[in-house]
């Protein structure tokens, strides 16, 4: 519309001829400047360019639309209203019909918990003809673990779609759709996403799928920090695959154990780390904080090892730092030395600059090294933050006491819920279809019961 020439407009004669002396043509060219430049470059009086300026702005900017229309018209142009389903009746109804369109939808969890059985499985969904529930298009699927198996994917479509693919060639068809990519190396990766974005269009692309963004950071040793740098471009393009070619797009994330033996993250921890003040950061995953709830040491959430001599002054330090980088409530819990060991535990209060109590409690040597054991370490997401903020749906696979479940984690419509599944060969199903409302941040955690073995404390190690 910025581009909208103005002999097209219909102003009065007299003013659309000094428009054109002047070399003004398009609307951006008279909007681009204030009424006051125009007067001076016109030579004419305020009230004319005003007016000439009101009738410009009316014409070029875009009509209003109201939500039901945009409603509408998504219903009218997307198929599934906007959403590929899932099959998982539940996840589906949580999610408001199934994985949206025009965003990012992640799956993080450790490795062999099911993310990858569940990436085949949209796969499968998103080739099927219209006939059978699925978008009758074709998948681009970069596999960057080589974890891709179309043996799995057809033996998925015969046991949960025995109709069609009993039918000849359809096997054949299906798989034919499914485009799959296998860069090894972050540089092939870049390359592979450049490409992608004609393919949408040649190839009638209804979905993308990424298995795994992390795999791709680890085999390039890149760590810490530099993770956030590293991504910083593929985050940008993945997001407007998604927004302007309104497909869905789902990615995988690995999970990683975090010790207390990991250096500083922040300048500020390493300012109050030295021998002075005696303070030892154990865990930094405080920053992804978002729900005022009470966070006890064995989560290890925020926690701090300090002396209590220093608490007056090193802790107040602290606060204050961490208050100026607008965090939400300072949920702590700190462990301190004070005579004996002992733990010292802070409370929040309502108030987000408030402490309520401080309780000390003495511990025996065996409960000493159980709090150590328990503050060593736990999982996080591999991607950090940056990338958690870029994703708008996160779907967290774990397993405990031997049982998995799919953790609606992060959702802008969709209560977090959690559902117990199992991995049979029509792919997931659900146990139950109600799932498990979980408020608070037992949602965000990631638990690995079961998987001890794939999870080596202190390393850099991605899963």
């Amino acid at each position: 519309m910025a581009n909208k020439l103005l002999s097209e407009m219909g102003l009065p004669k007299s003013i659309a001829y000094i428009f054109s002396a002047r070399n003004l043509i398009t609307a951006k060219d008279v909007l681009s400047l204030t009424e006051f430049e125009l007067m001076e470059l016109l030579d004419v009086d305020l009230a004319v360019v005003a007016s000439a300026v009101a009738h410009i702005s009316e014409i070029t900017c875009p009509p209003y639309q109201t939500a039901l229309s945009l409603l509408e018209q998504r219903v009218q142009n997307e198929r599934m209203a906007g959403h590929l389903p899932t099959c998982l009746k539940g996840l589906d109804n949580a999610l408001c019909g199934g994985i949206p369109f025009g965003v990012v939808t992640e799956l993080v969890g450790p490795a062999g918990i099911g993310k990858t059985q569940f990436c085949l499985k949209l796969s499968l969904l998103a080739s099927l003809p219209l006939s059978y529930g699925g978008l009758d298009g074709s998948v681009i699927y970069i596999d960057t673990e080589s974890k891709f198996s179309s043996r799995r994917m057809i033996e998925m479509g015969y046991n949960s779609f025995p109709e069609a693919f009993h039918a000849e060639g359809m096997a054949q068809e299906m798989a034919g759709r499914i485009l799959v990519l296998r860069p090894t190396s972050l540089s092939e990766f870049t390359d592979s996403l450049q490409k992608i974005r004609v393919s949408l269009f040649q190839h009638g692309v209804k979905l993308l799928i990424i298995d795994s963004m992390a795999a791709l950071l680890a085999g390039e040793g890149v760590q810490g920090p530099q993770r956030q740098h590293s991504l910083g471009w593929h985050i940008s393009f993945i997001k407007s695959v998604a927004e302007f070619s309104r497909i869905p797009v789902v990615v995988t994330n690995q999970v990683r154990s975090q010790s207390r033996d990991e250096t500083s993250h922040y300048s500020f921890q390493a300012e109050l780390s030295g021998p002075s003040t005696r303070f030892i950061p154990a865990t930094y995953i405080f920053l992804q904080l978002k729900s005022p709830y009470y966070y006890s040491a064995t989560s290890k959430l925020i926690t701090f090892l300090m002396p209590l001599e220093s608490y007056s002054t090193s802790s107040k330090l602290l606060l204050d730092k961490l208050w100026k980088l607008s965090l939400i409530t300072f949920l702590s819990s700190c462990v301190a030395s004070f005579g004996g060991e002992a733990v010292v535990e802070i409370h929040p209060v309502q108030s987000s600059f408030q402490l309520s109590s401080m309780k000390i409690q003495e511990l025996s040597r065996v409960d000493r090294s159980e709090a150590s054991t328990n503050l060593d370490s736990h999982l996080v997401a591999a991607l950090g933050i940056h990338w958690a903020h870029a994703v708008s749906i996160r779907l967290v696979f774990e397993s405990r006491s031997g049982q998995r479940f799919i953790k609606l984690a992060k959702s802008p419509l969709s209560p977090p819920l959690a559902f117990p599944f199992n991995i049979t060969s029509s792919g997931i199903s659900l146990l139950n279809d109600d799932g498990v409302e979980m408020p608070g941040p037992e949602i965000h955690t990631i638990h690995c019961q079961g998987h001890s073995s794939i999870i080596n404390v202190g390393s850099e190690m991605m899963h």
